[in-house]
């Protein structure tokens, strides 16, 4: 990551002890892949995030969360990385040709978002660790909407993928978005009631050697702990990369935050 693209948090002193990516999440301040820089001058980093940046949300380190969240912050989620090499291990030949159910067939991720919606929403129902927690409109014009439109995470790559069924309705998906230079496998959905097992498995295959071919050399995801998904990830050679938590940080009087 170029180095314009970094915030400095420094004491009062003005040593610098946390680097971070600005960002805004769940409406507050993210300061997003934050790191603890060496030579802080016995500043507590933990202390320093608490008293800096009260009420915004931190991602970092499994370990640094934990320390954050013993100070008296909150989980908003614990995540895990996950990547796959496509140039060490390309993917098997015949992913490219995985063949769906009779009825259905792939196509361009260049729907609608209210075409994708039902489908995405009901892929995480009630309880399930990716649930968004608002309604229905909530979860279209702040989520789905931003993604496909580039501006949650990045612009949506060609490899992404769209099962779609004989009245055209989508009942799966996988959607690959460029994360500042990364291929980052944004989304993987299936309607649980129109889409067989299994089948969010075989987008994938495709959506990976589609990237492949098109000359891409890894692709990355996000899993909440506890998304059994993991499994299938890990069983198309997703590999873990490193686990993170994002908290927010308890709000507090007298705070200020430096960059």
């Amino acid at each position: 990551m170029a180095e314009a693209d970094w915030v400095i948090g420094r004491s009062g002193d003005g040593v610098p002890v946390v680097r971070f990516v600005r960002g805004e999440r769940e409406g507050r301040p993210w300061a997003d892949l934050l790191e603890v820089l060496d030579g802080s001058g016995g500043v507590d980093p933990v202390e320093f995030v608490r008293t800096e940046m009260p009420g915004w949300v931190v991602s970092g380190s499994e370990r640094f969360g934990r320390e954050l969240l013993s100070r008296g912050a909150t989980v908003l989620r614990h995540a895990h990385t996950l990547r796959r090499d496509l140039v060490a291990a390309p993917p098997p030949a015949d992913w490219a040709g995985t063949p769906l159910r009779s009825g259905l067939r792939a196509t361009a991720c260049d729907r609608a978002p209210e075409d994708l919606f039902e489908a995405w929403r009901a892929a995480f129902a009630p309880g399930h660790v990716d649930r968004f927690a608002g309604d229905d409109r909530q979860a279209l014009a702040e989520r789905l909407v931003p993604l496909l439109a580039g501006k949650a995470i990045g612009p949506v790559l060609p490899s992404s993928r769209l099962a779609v069924d004989a009245d055209h309705r989508v009942v799966a998906g996988v959607v690959l978005t460029d994360r500042d230079g990364v291929p980052w496998i944004a989304d993987v959905f299936r309607h649980p009631e129109r889409g067989y097992r299994g089948l969010g498995a075989d987008l994938l295959r495709q959506a990976v050697a589609d990237a492949t071919r098109s000359g891409l050399t890894e692709v990355q995801l996000t899993v909440t702990e506890g998304n059994p998904a993991r499994r299938l990830y890990e069983s198309l050679g997703f590999e873990l990369l490193h686990t993170a938590l994002t908290v927010i940080v308890p709000k507090q009087t007298g705070g200020r935050t430096r960059g």
